[in-house]
């Protein structure tokens, strides 16, 4: 098993600079000028107490140790609230019209891209550890496969190409923050105690689909089509949160270990798959630089 920046979940933006990693200059977002009431905000504990326990974590052997899922312990959490989807392109394009944010990938010119979304045979840096995935010039939330491409069709899609720096501006501007882990879990499990995914054990209930991951032979044999979906395709979990797994990874605001500051994506993406990864499990976890981008790779809200 490989180390937790396994780049078919989680490729880091390239370092441009032989001297070191370089951020680009980022500004705090102005606060919103009018009251932001994200839809379907779910409250929790739902049976409207203080705090609640849960057990976090996992010793399922499909668990890559290095991921530092286990072991399960029980956590406490405070009393929050939740978006109950990601944030849309919509919901971002209105925090960008309002502030004038530019994202740390159009800052930088470039983004993350995987390889079977290009719609140009237009040559693209590759990533040498994983060559699905494309360094693309012009590649942001406004044109994710790159400049030819845009967000027709995909206004309630969840934005991507966004980074940990930009998700912290739109929660600045919107009044909220980003969930820590131990929050984002016990969300996403819905209640359920010690289940893999958001509805249970079985990965196809009824043989049916329950959330967005990668179908066919990973990476270049899909027998379905890969990338996004609405933010609250699928059925919802036993707390009303849509699309906990598979879709898009999801930033929060906790570092990765204690030795490891870099922060934590909760959830999996359209590109999780078994023979690789597994990492479209409820209490799957990875690490990123906080000025990657990628388009696998969002967010959702937390108040409290």
């Amino acid at each position: 098993m490989s180390d937790p920046s396994r780049p078919c979940c989680a490729p880091t933006r390239p370092d441009p600079d032989p001297a070191g990693p370089h951020t680009p200059a980022t500004h705090p977002a102005p606060a919103h000028t009018g009251a932001v009431t994200p839809p379907r905000m779910v409250e929790l504990p739902p049976d409207g107490s203080p705090r609640a326990e849960f057990l976090m974590g996992t010793d399922d052997p499909v668990a890559d140790p290095a991921d530092g899922e286990g072991p399960v312990r029980p956590v406490t959490v405070a009393r929050f609230a939740i978006s109950a989807t990601a944030v849309t392109n919509t919901e971002f394009a209105r925090f960008v019209e309002e502030t004038g944010h530019v994202t740390t990938a159009e800052r930088f010119g470039d983004s993350l891209v995987f390889a079977g979304r290009l719609t140009t045979d237009r040559p693209h840096l590759v990533v040498a550890a994983a060559p699905w995935w494309r360094v693309v010039p012009g590649a942001s939330w406004r044109h994710p496969e790159g400049p030819s491409s845009d967000l027709e069709g995909r206004d309630d899609h969840p934005v991507v190409h966004v980074s940990h720096l930009d998700a912290l501006a739109y929660c600045a501007w919107a009044g909220g923050r980003l969930p820590t882990e131990e929050e984002w879990e016990f969300a996403a499990r819905g209640g359920l105690v010690q289940r893999r995914f958001p509805w249970g054990d079985e990965f196809e209930p009824g043989g049916e689909p329950a959330m967005n991951v990668f179908r066919g032979s990973f990476p270049y044999g899909p027998t379905a089509p890969v990338g996004t979906v609405p933010v609250d395709a699928f059925a919802p979990n036993g707390f009303g949160l849509f699309n906990t797994t598979g879709n898009v990874w999801e930033w929060t605001s906790s570092p990765f270990s204690p030795d490891d500051s870099r922060p934590v994506l909760r959830g999996g993406s359209y590109l999780c798959h078994e023979s690789y990864c597994h990492r479209y499990r409820t209490s799957a976890r990875i690490a990123n630089t906080p000025d990657t981008s990628t388009g696998h790779s969002g967010f959702r809200m937390a108040f409290g």
